[in-house]
């Protein structure tokens, strides 16, 4: 067929695969006009009708609304400067879906009982300021204070700092949310300030500026190979191992491994192995897409019995 050929609105509708309801409507609005009449009246449209009922429904199935359409069809507007926008949009309403999904996946296995879920929704929804300043409050909770006399504690803060993506995945935000409720515990606040205060006290007691390695990565280090050969920690073959992380601890503070220190450190220890901060390092990896840590928590729980049962007399506070 040439270009002189006119196509009657049913002959249009078989050609682009849509309804003449659906035909007539866009004709009705401007988007596609008739080119000509029949002697009876009847709407007749050419060749190029047929390309822009295409385009026509390509947009709407992208989500373009009537107005922007004619004006695409139009040349109005160009199609770059429409995708863009729209692309935009799109990315806006997928974000909001991301948000409501991890709220609802967070409910579903949480069982949260409605202020839970308000809550849960409000902090999904916090803007990066808002989030910035969330964390900040956290996190002057803790170390505020402290910076000037432990330096070194300024890279621990930025390390204990969330940084949700532009575009998080779902499991991201679920974590962001989870996160953010725990940094809003005013018990697991002052959980981790003592632990951050006794910690700058030992160094200062250590009479350096240079931070000396942490006693718990020794621990770690020392109760790990023990746990692996599944030695008993009230066990006399738990000796060299107790004895190892002891020597770094009496040397880091200046004083004799003794009854009173083995103490000491076994309430260090139980305090740094709270579940909510090694829960905390665990979201925090998931939030900014580092690697799962290793949990301590084994290491933490075979060396505090290993102390306990060499400490004679003394109990947890």
């Amino acid at each position: 067929m040439d270009g002189d050929t006119l196509y009657s609105i049913g002959e249009l509708a078989r050609r682009t695969g849509l309804t003449v309801k659906t035909v007539r409507f866009y004709s009705d609005r401007g988007i596609v006009a008739p080119t000509d009449r029949s002697p009876a009246g009847y709407r007749l449209y050419g060749i190029d009708a047929v390309a822009r009922l295409d385009l026509v429904r390509t947009l709407r199935e992208l989500g373009l609304g009537l107005s922007t359409i004619r004006q695409v069809v139009d040349r109005e507007l160009s199609l770059a400067e429409v995708a863009a926008a729209h692309a935009e949009a799109l990315a806006v309403q997928i974000r909001v879906l991301r948000l409501r999904h991890a709220v609802l996946a967070a409910v579903a296995e949480r069982g949260s009982t409605p202020e839970e879920t308000e809550l849960m929704h409000r902090l999904a929804q916090l803007s990066e300021d808002e989030r910035r300043r969330l964390i900040g409050e956290f996190l002057d909770a803790v170390f505020g204070g402290l910076v000037d006399a432990a330096p070194a504690f300024a890279g621990v803060m930025r390390s204990m700092t969330p940084e949700l993506p532009d575009n998080p995945e779902a499991e991201q935000v679920q974590a962001w949310v989870e996160l953010a409720e725990l940094s809003l515990d005013l018990e697991f606040r002052a959980s981790v300030r003592r632990l951050v205060e006794e910690q700058a006290a030992e160094q200062a007691r250590s009479g350096t500026a240079v931070p000396r390695r942490d006693i718990f990565a020794v621990v770690r280090d020392q109760a790990g190979p023990a746990l692996a050969a599944g030695i008993d920690p009230a066990s006399p073959r738990a000796d060299p191992f107790v004895a190892s992380f002891m020597a770094h601890y009496a040397q880091l503070l200046g004083r004799p491994d003794d009854i009173e220190l083995r103490h000491r450190l076994a309430t260090r220890l139980e305090r740094v192995n709270d579940p909510r901060r090694e829960r905390y390092l665990q979201l925090l990896a998931v939030v900014n897409g580092w690697t799962a840590p290793e949990s301590l928590a084994p290491a933490l729980d075979w060396s505090v019995q290993a102390l306990r049962v060499r400490t004679p007399g003394r109990t947890s506070p």
